[in-house]
């Protein structure tokens, strides 16, 4: 994918003007996100670190999505989780409760249908949902998760060790772009002023790949990342962090708050 595709016109004006941000995160998530960095006044330059595929066998989620009824619970993990995992067209059961690791991936589900999603309030990952008091007794309750092939095992283990009953279903598989040279061009032309980063794989995937030209291009700018996790492991290669909270939004204030304070 060719950096700029999809990315909308900026407007003028805003905080962000005349600046270029690359979006890393996968297409679907990527295009609204970019919306709203243009919204701002900068170039949204659209890279998917990772490309979302649908599982290699969709059987397993085909049964779950006929037997949705019967669980009391659904967690997804992501907003692709959310994507991938939320049955099309049909009604979500109303008696079953979804739950998120934050507003992002919230948003998702009540586009696709599925209302009142719970998350946690201030720690936007598996701790926090965890946290959540719901789900502090879980002897007899029946739970459902939707992630991608090859996903962490601490949630679900978690539950299952609090009295749940956990099918955990693939609902979607990572891969690598199949290219970075627009990516390469747009570093070799300084064409990116930040980065936004939204998983260390997909960091990975990245700069496992680029040449050092493109690193040392990349060390240059600034990335911002929305969890403590993503940014150790982006600091252990050498790139300059900017840690951000509150998800989407975090991201957008921790570039508009760089943006003004920068020398013009």
């Amino acid at each position: 994918m060719e950096p700029h595709a999809l990315a909308p016109a900026a407007a003028p004006g805003g905080p962000l003007a005349g600046l270029s941000v690359l979006v890393t995160r996968p297409a679907r998530q990527a295009a609204p996100f970019a919306v709203r960095l243009a919204a701002l006044g900068a170039a949204p330059v659209i890279f998917p670190a990772i490309a979302i595929l649908p599982p290699d066998d969709p059987a397993p989620l085909a049964t779950v999505h006929a037997r949705l009824e019967h669980y009391d619970l659904a967690v997804f993990v992501s907003a692709n989780a959310a994507e991938y995992g939320v049955p099309p067209g049909r009604a979500w059961p109303p008696g079953l409760v979804a739950l998120a690791p934050g507003p992002g991936t919230t948003e998702t589900l009540a586009a696709l249908g599925v209302p009142d999603a719970r998350f946690p309030a201030t720690t936007f990952d598996s701790d926090g949902l965890l946290a959540l008091p719901l789900l502090a007794d879980l002897a007899g309750r029946r739970i459902v998760l939707f992630r991608g092939e090859g996903g962490r095992e601490q949630l679900p283990a978690t539950l299952a060790a609090r009295g749940a009953a956990v099918d955990v279903v693939a609902c979607y598989r990572r891969a690598p772009p199949s290219s970075l040279e627009g990516l390469e061009a747009a570093f070799a032309a300084g064409g990116i002023d930040a980065v936004t980063l939204t998983s260390s794989e997909g960091i990975d995937n990245l700069w496992t790949r680029l040449s050092a030209d493109a690193r040392a291009a990349w060390r240059a700018c600034l990335s911002f990342v929305p969890h403590r996790r993503i940014a150790e492991h982006a600091r252990g290669l050498g790139l300059a962090v900017v840690e951000t909270a509150g998800g989407d939004a975090g991201l957008l204030a921790g570039l508009s708050d760089w943006a003004r304070a920068r020398p013009h």
